[in-house]
């Protein structure tokens, strides 16, 4: 066997699991695992990042990823799907997907909450072919264990993100470099 054949098998063979994993076929409920993996995602969020109930009721919109996956080892990426929540309701589903590169080893998953604090950012994520997340985006981070980091000057940013649930073996989850893509579940 050639080395050649030999990577397309084991690249092919990996690419499996992950289109698998990814539930998109006809006549998938999709959307209903989205759905599921949404609302518990932002129970949890209410329960163990204080100040994210109050910050959900005054966004115009927020996007929640219930689960994203990253690994690298030299070349990274990662990769997740959610839901786009307005007025509680689900109006869109989105995935996000990003790539990195530098020293760097391990794995680890995530969720993630970006509240559109104003209805233009809602609007100019919507109405975007591919958005991505950069130097717009404020971060609130559970600062000590009260409340989350967000004041007044904070509420006027038009995207806040929140990321929560961290497991795995690379530290410090950040969404710079996220492409955040429109999908049909």
């Amino acid at each position: 066997m050639s080395s050649t054949t030999r990577r397309n098998f084991v690249i092919g063979g990996a690419a499996v699991p992950l289109l698998a994993a990814c539930g998109n076929g006809l006549n998938s409920r999709a959307s209903q695992r989205i759905d599921a993996r949404v609302d518990t995602a932002i129970d949890f969020m209410y329960q163990e990042v204080p100040g994210t109930r109050e910050l959900a009721m005054d966004a115009a919109g927020m996007l929640v990823m219930p689960l994203v996956t990253e690994a690298g080892f030299g070349i990274g990426g990662g990769y997740g799907r959610g839901a786009l929540r307005i007025n509680g309701a689900t109006v869109d589903y989105y995935s996000a997907a990003s790539g990195t590169f530098g020293l760097q080893i391990g794995a680890q998953q995530y969720a993630h909450t970006l509240f559109f604090m104003t209805e233009d950012a809602l609007r100019a994520f919507r109405n975007s072919a591919g958005w991505s997340a950069g130097a717009d985006v404020r971060y609130a981070v559970n600062s000590q264990g009260g409340t989350l980091g967000i004041d007044t000057t904070t509420l006027l940013d038009p995207v806040i993100a929140v990321i929560y649930g961290q497991a795995g073996l690379i530290v410090g989850a950040t969404l710079e470099g996220t492409r955040y893509t429109r999908i049909l579940p």
